[in-house]
């Protein structure tokens, strides 16, 4: 299984479940930083020491098989498949070129050392700060809690109103700290996806240069290294759209209110203070308690923290609620304290809570009272839309316009229009007084807020296209092994939307199938639309990290769809398709693509290329590279085929995208020998990630 998801909400309740799953994630990007080391350790052996290579390089080799990706969630799309295999694959392929090694590693260490180095510093690096920081605020806050709730009801107001400010203001400091440390140690564990093997990447092609023996080996990567970087550049697209909902997911979390509930198994849980009476005296023990209302279980559980006789008492007690009373503020020298009387035990309990407003949520779950159980900072929700006939004319009218100005300009759906002028459009044709007749004027209306305008409709829909009630059966069919299956799976889907949406989305398709037909020209291939759409026809019912995982799976059943509108569309489904199924415990590992058993076909010397991405894009998107130029095929079909060896379609020498850089010194040696002739389209990064992708020439 992959590493467990660690939500924000949780971060509030700080339980020890949380706790151990945010050590799982520790533990890893400890692993991680390890092996990086050792990367780099190996690298630099290799760079320095001729005599050495041989047993540098096996010990290289051996570290990347050994290695293993752990992916958060419970499934992996194909291109995440194929990126944890291409280790394996580097292994194998230094292996045999190690038989036919013949002369000196030049060159390599801005290829391998200074990214693997700079990701290590750089983003490891910043989750051990914060680290320091959760850990730091973590036993600040609960040494000033515990001395909180040990002040006497007797003080005076204003000493206690001063302490409850001031608890309240390392409470916030403690839960900015960590949603900071959750949100970065998630970060990182999905950027190594793709800024760890990119540096792998580039080494393996500035190596080939220097093995003239090996140079059919170099003919052999030429195909794979290209199928993997469109699985990089898909990862990458796919992190950036899921760390936007994911970044905003955790503002949303940070302004609301810590002591609202969220939804979960159990009405009411948290840390509760027990007195436990002795003989002389009485003690508070720290426990976490959970209660469900329906059964009316209560469950205690001794903390970590709580110690006695050097033995932590770790069992869970479970008892049924008879009664619960709020206890009197004279009758006790504590604060926020209430009494439950138990089934299985004589007597009363004595709980004390953590504030006041703790103690009334407590309350209220326990006597029957409704409670608020829902965070409304996250279900504040823009002006709706809905499926009607003006949102029909708007969608129709929106992709004759597009379709009437041409569909080549570039970064169509990608690039967003002004946001005023969207909001305007919106206004004029969905506000309660809009004629019946629609008349956009192309002369009024660029394409920009023409596209923006129309994914913001769908965006806005009460309920998605796609709806709330199939969500979960759509992602089931994108996790599926089988391609074939997810075709047929999401074909029965759509079949059982209602009519209006699934006229909606024939109509919405057949334009994206259209769009992406012209990708050579305007770069919005089949994957890139996944990309841009999948987000906008989707959308998971709660808002947690978790749901934010899943947007991948969402973009790949948008592929599926437009790739296969025509057939989707045309023809009923198969009755006897069964309906996807919750999905197994055992991550798919099958069918990723593999080095080893392509076919050799004659490749050219390559060329570094420096690719940089457009500023100015509302939606990160990949360049022409997301798929084989001309095709309207994505990676949810293809890439979890093996790729055969075919000539690559040449990228046009006027790209305003990439420009190739000066050649190296070490490659001009040979440069007469073969002419250069792109077979790689360039791939375009954000200017804020790394911008420097090796391209084979």
């Amino acid at each position: 299984m992959g590493l467990p998801t660690l939500e924000f909400s949780d971060s509030f309740l700080d339980s020890p479940e949380f706790r151990e799953r945010l050590r799982c994630h520790e533990i890893e990007l400890e692993r991680t930083n390890r092996f990086i080391k050792h990367i780099i350790k190996d690298g630099n052996m290799l760079i320095s020491a001729f005599r050495g290579l041989s047993h540098a390089a096996e010990r290289f080799s051996q570290s990347l098989q050994d290695f293993q990706f752990e992916c958060i969630g419970d499934a992996e799309t194909d291109d995440e498949i194929n990126i944890a295999q291409s280790l394996k694959e580097f292994s194998q392929l230094l292996n045999n070129m190690e038989e036919e090694r013949s002369r000196l590693i030049q060159n390599a260490d801005d290829l391998l050392i200074s990214p693997l180095e700079k990701f290590r510093i750089e983003q490891i690096g910043a989750v051990k700060e914060g680290k320091k920081q959760f850990d730091k605020e973590t036993e600040k806050y609960y040494s000033l809690l515990e001395k909180h709730l040990s002040l006497s009801s007797r003080k005076k107001d204003s000493s206690l109103q001063e302490a409850d400010s001031q608890v309240s203001r390392e409470q916030q400091v403690f839960y900015d700290a960590s949603l900071q440390y959750i949100f970065k140690i998630q970060e990182v564990q999905e950027r190594k996806k793709f800024e760890f093997v990119e540096p792998l990447l580039a080494f393996l092609q500035g190596l080939f240069t220097f093995y003239h023996e090996g140079y059919e080996l170099a003919q052999e990567f030429g195909p794979y290294k290209q199928q993997l970087q469109y699985n990089l550049q898909n990862t990458r697209n796919n992190f950036e759209s899921t760390r936007v909902e994911v970044e905003r997911l955790m503002k949303r979390i940070r302004s609301s209110d810590p002591d609202i509930r969220v939804p979960g198994p159990f009405t009411m849980e948290g840390y509760l203070y027990i007195q436990e009476k002795r003989a002389l005296g009485s003690a508070w023990t720290k426990h976490y308690c959970t209660f469900e209302k329906v059964s009316k279980m209560f469950t205690m559980r001794s903390s970590a923290e709580s110690k006695q006789n050097s033995v932590v008492n770790s069992g869970p007690e479970v008892f049924r609620l008879r009664s619960c009373i709020r206890r009197k503020t004279d009758s006790i020298d504590k604060r926020f304290c209430f009494d439950i009387e138990v089934v299985e035990r004589h007597g009363i309990i004595t709980l004390q809570a953590l504030s006041e407003s703790n103690r009334r949520l407590w309350l209220e779950a326990m006597d029957g009272k409704e409670p608020i159980y829902t965070l409304p900072a996250l279900l504040s929700k823009k002006e709706e839309t809905f499926l009607n006939e003006t949102g029909f004319r708007f969608v129709k009218r929106c992709i004759e316009l597009v379709e009437m100005r041409g569909m080549s300009t570039l970064g169509l759906y990608r690039i967003g229009g002004v946001s005023s002028k969207v909001q305007r459009l919106m206004t004029m044709v969905f506000a309660s007084k809009a004629p019946a007749s629609l008349h956009l004027d192309p002369d009024v209306w660029d394409n920009k807020t023409i596209t923006s305008g129309l994914k913001n409709y769908l965006r806005c829909l009460a309920d998605p296209l796609m709806t709330y009630r199939l969500h979960n059966d759509f992602i089931l069919a994108a996790k599926s092994d089988d391609p074939v299956y997810r075709v047929r799976a999401v074909h029965a889907l759509v079949y059982k939307l209602p009519d209006r949406n699934k006229d909606m989305l024939n109509i919405l398709t057949k334009h994206l199938l259209a769009v992406s037909g012209h990708s050579a020209t305007n770069l919005m291939t089949v994957s890139n639309l996944g990309v841009i759409f999948g987000p906008t026809l989707m959308r998971s019912q709660e808002e947690t990290v978790a749901a934010m995982m899943n947007i991948k799976f969402q973009n790949i059943v948008v592929e599926i769809i437009i790739e296969n509108c025509q057939k989707i569309f045309g023809e009923p489904p198969d009755p006897s398709v069964p309906l996807p199924q919750p999905h197994r415990t055992v991550p798919r590992r099958s069918k990723a693509i593999c080095l080893s058993s392509g076919n050799r076909k004659s490749r050219l010397l390559y060329r570094p290329t420096l690719c940089l991405a457009d500023n100015d894009s509302d939606t990160f998107s990949s360049s022409s590279s997301s798929t084989p130029t001309g095709s309207q095929e994505s990676l949810s079909s293809h890439s979890s085929e093996q790729t055969p060896c075919s000539p690559l379609t040449p990228l046009h020498s006027s790209s305003p995208l990439c420009s190739p850089s000066p050649i190296p010194s070490y490659l001009s040696r040979r440069e007469d020998r073969t002419p250069t002739v792109s077979t790689s389209p360039p791939s375009r990064t954000h200017l804020s990630e790394k911008p420097l992708l090796l391209h084979l020439l």
